[in-house]
């Protein structure tokens, strides 16, 4: 395949953007009032919905834990996600696979020390799928948490980038992962400036890893700024919307 399938003479990628441009970003808070946080989150086609449901009391008491809360995650991707229509379940591998990380980064995210003997749940439903979807899953939840007023040791925000044909791209879409390529998925923390997470898929050389991981990184702080100010305005709109406080 030649590698302008991906980037042009002109340097765009399929989809018009630059190769260090991320998609566009959209964000509604608070779109399921049944749990105690939620967030549905759309970077370019890809569209999540997470929802949170806790602090509460563990539904098993083996899910109890004295000295912190116990995080539980749930993901599920939805037949209709793809263009491709089968059947898929909470117990598949991939899906397993993702929550059981998910679960891992929060454990470490969240303070749970704060909330002994209490469980928080995630769920995550993929909607649709256009690559992505790893990352906008994290940064759906970590939004459905900030909702929910859970307390977290910092922001965390998740992006990946990938390598195709010489070309270091960032946030690839459903196509260029396609690509077969390696891909780089990074979580960062903006404020303590530490990657708090990464993975990737292939093998790199040290000089286009050391390339890939600085242009993720890149990606996530502009991921983190977009998150603060949805989680600021939304805020501000609640503020709002119960008016003044009565001394």
């Amino acid at each position: 395949m030649d590698r302008f399938d991906f980037v042009s003479p002109e340097g765009l990628r399929v989809d018009g953007r630059r190769p260090a441009e991320i998609r566009q970003l959209r964000c509604k808070m608070t779109p399921v009032t049944a749990g105690d946080g939620s967030a549905f989150l759309e970077m370019g086609n890809t569209k999540v919905l997470a929802v949170v449901y806790g602090p509460h009391e563990p539904t098993q008491r083996s899910q109890r834990d004295s000295d912190r809360a116990v995080i539980t995650c749930e993901y599920q991707m939805a037949s209709f996600a793809t263009g491709e229509r089968r059947k898929r379940g909470k117990g598949d591998r991939q899906s397993v696979e993702l929550a059981s990380l998910l679960r891992q980064t929060l454990e470490s995210v969240i303070l749970t020390e704060l909330y002994p003997q209490t469980q928080i749940h995630c769920f995550i439903q993929v909607l649709q799928a256009d690559g992505g979807t790893r990352a906008a899953s994290f940064n759906a939840t970590i939004l459905a948490l900030a909702d929910a007023g859970v307390a977290m040791r910092d922001l965390l925000a998740t992006c990946s980038a990938g390598y195709l044909e010489g070309n270091p791209l960032l946030d690839l879409n459903y196509l260029e992962e396609g690509g077969g390529g390696p891909d780089v998925c990074v979580g960062y923390h903006p404020t303590l400036d530490k990657v708090a997470l990464m993975q990737m898929d292939n093998k790199l050389t040290v000089e286009a890893f050391e390339e890939v991981l600085e242009l993720s990184t890149q990606g996530c702080k502009a991921l983190a700024g977009f998150m603060r100010q949805t989680i600021l305005d939304h805020t501000q709109q609640m503020a709002a919307a119960r008016g003044p406080i009565k001394l």
